[in-house]
C-alpha cells in the first residue's frame, strides 16, 4: 500500500486513537441543490487482508479525478470495506442563511454525528471542525489521504444522485448534467426561467437571474 496516502491514518491509530474517520465536501461552488459531506471509518482488521488492502488502492482515489462510473463502483468497495458511513447535508436555504464557510463546518459535523460509532480521531480536506477530538486539515487531503479519498467519493456520489432526483422533478435546468455548477447551460436556464427553490440566493450568478414581481 502506498505510504503517502494511509500514513496519517496509521499515525493516529499508533497514537491509541482506533476510529479514524476521513471527512470531505463536495458542492461548494454549485449553485443549487445541497453542500454534501461524509464521514468515512475503515476498518482495520479488514485492511490487514493484503487482497482487500490492494483493492482499496487500486478503486479508492481523489473523486475529482474519477469518472462517474468508476466513483460508483468505488462506493461500493468503500462500503464493503468501512465499519462505518455518515453522511452530512446543508441544504441551500441553509447555505444562504449561515455563509459557506459556517455550512461547510456544519455539513462536516453532521456527517461526523452520522456515523455509527463514535470517531476518535478526525482527517479533513483543509478544514478542521469544532469538534472536541483530536483532527487534522489536510491540503489536497483527497489526494493525498486514502480515507478522506473515500469520503469525497461517498459525498460526491450522493450528491449526484441527489442532483438527478432533483432533475426529475424540475428539468428544466439539466441539472443531471451539470449537478447544479455554473455552466453555460445552467446559467442561460436560470435567465429563461429564474430560480427555483433548490437555488443558492446568495450566490451572486442566482442574484442576478431574481425576478421580481
Amino acid at each position: 500500500m502506498p505510504v503517502s496516502r494511509f500514513a496519517w491514518e496509521r499515525e493516529f491509530w499508533r497514537a491509541g486513537y482506533p476510529l479514524v474517520a476521513g471527512v470531505d465536501e463536495v458542492g461548494r461552488g454549485a449553485l443549487a441543490g445541497p453542500l454534501v459531506a461524509a464521514a468515512v471509518v475503515f476498518d482495520r482488521e479488514l485492511l490487514d487482508r493484503r487482497s482487500r488492502r490492494e483493492r482499496i488502492v487500486q478503486t479508492v482515489h481523489d473523486s475529482k479525478v474519477m469518472t462517474r462510473p468508476a466513483r460508483e463502483a468505488a462506493l461500493t468497495v468503500i462500503q464493503e470495506s468501512a465499519c462505518s458511513i455518515g453522511i452530512g447535508m446543508v441544504e441551500s436555504f441553509e447555505i444562504d442563511q449561515l455563509g459557506m464557510t459556517a455550512a461547510n463546518r456544519l455539513a462536516m459535523e453532521r456527517a461526523v454525528y452520522g456515523l455509527s460509532c463514535d470517531a476518535d480521531a478526525l482527517l479533513l480536506d483543509a478544514f478542521v471542525t469544532d469538534l472536541g477530538m483530536p483532527q487534522v486539515g489536510l491540503i489536497d487531503g483527497d489526494a493525498r489521504c486514502l480515507s478522506i479519498s473515500a469520503a469525497s467519493i461517498v459525498a460526491k456520489v450522493t450528491r449526484d444522485r441527489i442532483m438527478c432526483e432533483l432533475h426529475e422533478v424540475d428539468s428544466r435546468y439539466g441539472l443531471d448534467r451539470h449537478v447544479g455548477y455554473g455552466t453555460r447551460m445552467h446559467l442561460g436556464a436560470l435567465r429563461a426561467f429564474g430560480p427555483a427553490p433548490f437555488h443558492r440566493r446568495s450566490f451572486r450568478p442566482v442574484q442576478a437571474c431574481l425576478i421580481v414581481e
